[in-house]
């Protein structure tokens, strides 16, 4: 399959309202994909459909879905209705991630467990869910990871923690369910311009300024770029490629461990 041709491909993305994650449903979507997506909001999920449905091609479904990804039987109740709507599904994406600045000694242990709920176990609850709902062989299994599962970040902790654990269950998974045709694989996108993560950790301009300075390639990402990458891995020409960790970050984890606090000046 070519990267600009998924009709007759089912989609579904976890975490698919907004930022980085809609945008990968979009692109699935412009390219004949059916899609559906899974998001705690039902309104921003009711939006997000809209925008998918605009997009999509003659034959092409789109649906959405209000769950919460850290409960796992409403994650499993979700994918058996995208699978009764689309069928087996040719990717599956988990994207749904939660953050905020806090030292480790300024967080709160259900701050700490927020995290870890809603990325690791999250994640957990979207792959181990959707496995009897894969394509088999064939399916491109992608979770959106972040720099701080493999760069020690001040204040964020729970982060660091919790996105190490996905890119750990992504090599794990890659050996479990290679052997049925799955490709397991996690992208790890860089400082992102047109995202509520960016934003809330460079809520200024100025900070944004500071942010992409430190960008070996000195500017953002965009949500199409990473979306270019899940495209290319769920592609044709990715079929040889699972358990990768791959940053699509204009070299922004070759700098290792940061101090957050100095890079965005945290007030």
């Amino acid at each position: 399959m070519e990267m600009n041709d998924f009709k007759g491909q089912a989609v579904f993305v976890a975490g698919g309202s907004s930022g980085i994650n809609l945008g990968i449903a979009k692109a699935f979507a412009a390219r004949g994909a059916s899609v559906a997506i899974v998001s705690r909001s039902s309104e921003r999920v009711a939006g997000a459909v809209a925008e998918l449905r605009a997009l999509a091609l003659p034959g092409a479904r789109i649906e959405g879905y209000s769950a919460d990804v850290r409960d796992a039987e409403a994650i499993a109740a979700a994918l058996a209705q995208a699978h009764a709507a689309i069928g087996d599904f040719d990717v599956l994406i988990s994207g749904a991630a939660g953050n905020f600045v806090a030292p480790a000694l300024g967080m709160s242990a259900k701050g700490f467990r927020t995290v870890i709920d809603i990325d690791l176990n999250g994640t957990f609850h979207v792959l181990r869910g959707a496995h009897e709902f894969l394509r088999k062989p064939g399916a491109s299994v992608i979770s959106i990871s972040a720099p701080q599962a493999y760069n020690p970040t001040m204040y964020q902790a729970h982060v660091c923690a919790a996105k190490a654990g996905v890119d750990m269950l992504t090599r794990v998974l890659a050996m479990e369910w290679g052997p049925q045709g799955i490709r397991v694989n996690s992208i790890v996108p860089g400082p992102i311009g047109d995202t509520e993560g960016v934003r809330r950790l460079a809520p200024t301009p100025e900070a944004q300024m500071r942010m992409a300075a430190t960008v070996p390639l000195r500017r953002m990402g965009t949500t199409q770029e990473i979306a270019d990458m899940a495209l290319f891995l769920s592609s044709g020409r990715a079929q040889f490629v699972t358990g990768a960790v791959i940053p699509v970050d204009g070299g922004s984890s070759l700098h290792g461990g940061r101090d957050l606090g100095a890079a965005v000046a945290m007030q």
